[in-house]
């Protein structure tokens, strides 16, 4: 009974799961990549070690060692690897850390000073990122496990006293290794809780589009990795911003990710472009409306010939009135998606009029036209942009099959006004694209659209437009105060 109960709760659980409409999947492909910038940052973040002065004495010698610092990094060997289930892993092993430091030693009535530069060799370092998502849907490296070892330090003395630092050298040196291994581990701890994070704070979670929509790219559950790529399932809803709150149920198929081949791969369904459709809709933004000179001239001509008989029936004052031709969409667009393409279907009404200045207008015609559109995607950046095409239209009247037959010698013209004369409109808008959920500085780049049953997949390399250090320093946090409660390390991080 008890196994029959936790089999409902779950199917219970699925059932209402949110189906996410964009997923990105990183594979291991990305790995060197990310790694060899991610190496960059961290030599610059190694140099903000700070490491106290290390004082003592021995027999009749007092000794300063202070101003530590380290210059470089050294790599022999490191890698950066997925971790399951949610964590990213950089293990570097037997480097050797640069380091420039100032001694003073005073003998009874003696004093010497001067910079040496030393080594730290055996260096061992294990950083794990653990990935998750916030209350907001924004992604967040949550926490940072540490392990540091530094096997030992070499400094080479000159000078007076060279004999003395020699025989004192195995203190300092010691003293040295041993505060090094303890503070390695809070500065990694900082660069990824706090600087990391301000990172993937420019990943959109809610932002505008345009003046009328916007996008919720809101992580719907942690991050999944496995050994060979990480997951992530985004909302991926467009929304009007006059009604923020609104969202559209999501009936559409889930967008699978299968390849590993590239670096990373994007995916969106159906309700991608519906929920995007469908918010411009309630924005009221889906109509258009010529008059006058903006009606093609022949299309002008046509009309008036074609309702002629309704216009010399009207008054004089009227008859010579700029013509005006009004589309606007009665219903949410739908977009279909086969692996033979991507086309979006629309219905709208026509409605022909008389527009006499400072008069009501005087309607001649009333007619629905059903039109369907070839979507063609492209990924530029992380823009995704979309160039749309007129593939089959038709108009129809809804009051009697001979008007319909009627308005036959119209449908060429009113097809080509629309090639014309709307769909440059509407590609201008849709060419400025969507961001997709990658942070500031990271692009795609070598991209291949492939269709399949209700969803696409993107499959691209990642690109660095911009350096690590140069988008954190763009974006890290302005209060110092927080950025250290934040970055205060677990305690026994640091392996001695």
């Amino acid at each position: 009974m008890a196994l029959f109960g936790a089999l409902f709760l779950a199917l219970l659980a699925g059932a209402h799961a949110e189906i996410p409409g964009c997923k990105i999947r990183i594979t291991s492909k990305a790995l060197d990549l990310v790694k060899q910038e991610g190496l960059r940052f961290l030599e610059q973040e190694l140099e903000t070690v700070t490491i106290p002065d290390l004082r003592g004495r021995e027999g009749p010698f007092y000794y300063n060692i202070s101003e530590v610092k380290v210059m470089d990094l050294q790599l022999t060997s490191s890698e950066l690897h997925f971790q399951p289930k949610q964590e990213l892993v950089l293990q570097i092993s037997n480097a050797s850390l640069g380091l420039r430091f100032q001694r003073q030693l005073l003998y009874w009535f003696f004093y010497d000073r001067g910079y040496i530069n030393a080594s730290a060799e055996g260096v061992n370092i294990r950083i794990a990122l653990h990935l998750s998502g916030d209350s907001t849907g924004q992604m967040k490296v949550s926490n940072v496990s540490c392990q540091v070892s530094v096997s030992r330090i070499y400094a080479s003395f000159g000078g007076s006293y060279r004999k003395v630092y020699e025989i004192l050298s195995t203190f300092i040196t010691s003293g040295m290794r041993f505060l090094l291994n303890r503070q390695i581990c809070p500065v990694l701890h900082h660069a990824g809780t706090v600087l990391l994070n301000s990172l993937l704070d420019t990943v959109p979670v809610r932002s505008p589009v345009d003046d009328f929509v916007g996008i919720d790219y809101s992580l719907l559950k942690d991050p999944e990795v496995s050994a060979s790529h990480l997951d992530m399932d985004f909302r991926g809803a467009f929304f009007p911003l006059s009604q923020g709150n609104w969202s559209l149920l999501n009936r559409a198929v889930e967008p699978q990710l299968q390849e590993e081949e590239r670096m990373v791969y994007v995916a969106f369904s159906e309700f991608f472009f519906d929920s995007a459709l469908e918010s411009y809709f309630r924005a009221g933004v889906l109509q258009l409306s010529l008059v006058g000179d903006k009606v093609p001239s022949e299309l002008n001509m046509l009309l008036r010939a074609s309702y002629f008989g309704s216009i010399v029936l009207l008054s004089p004052a009227v008859i010579d009135s700029p013509l005006k031709l009004e589309l606007q969409v009665v219903a949410p667009p739908r977009c279909t998606i086969k692996p033979s393409g991507t086309t979006i279907s629309v219905t709208a009404s026509v409605t022909i009029a008389l527009a006499p200045p400072n008069q009501p207008e005087v309607q001649l015609s009333s007619m629905t036209m059903d039109a369907r559109l070839s979507a063609k995607v492209t990924l530029r950046g992380k823009a995704l942009r979309i160039q749309l095409d007129l593939r089959k239209f038709r108009i129809y009247s809804n009051q009697s099959a001979l008007e319909s037959l009627a308005l036959i010698p119209l449908q060429a013209p009113l097809k080509t006004m629309l090639q014309i004369g709307v769909m440059p409109l509407l590609n201008e808008r849709t060419r400025r694209g969507v961001q997709i959920p990658l942070p500031e500085g990271m692009d795609f780049v070598n991209e291949v659209v492939t269709n399949h049953a209700g969803f696409f997949t993107i499959g691209a390399d990642l690109h660095f437009a911009k350096g690590l250090r140069e988008v954190i320093e763009k974006n890290r946090p302005a209060d110092p105060t927080d950025s250290q409660a934040s970055s205060a390390p677990p305690p026994s991080t640091a392996a001695v």
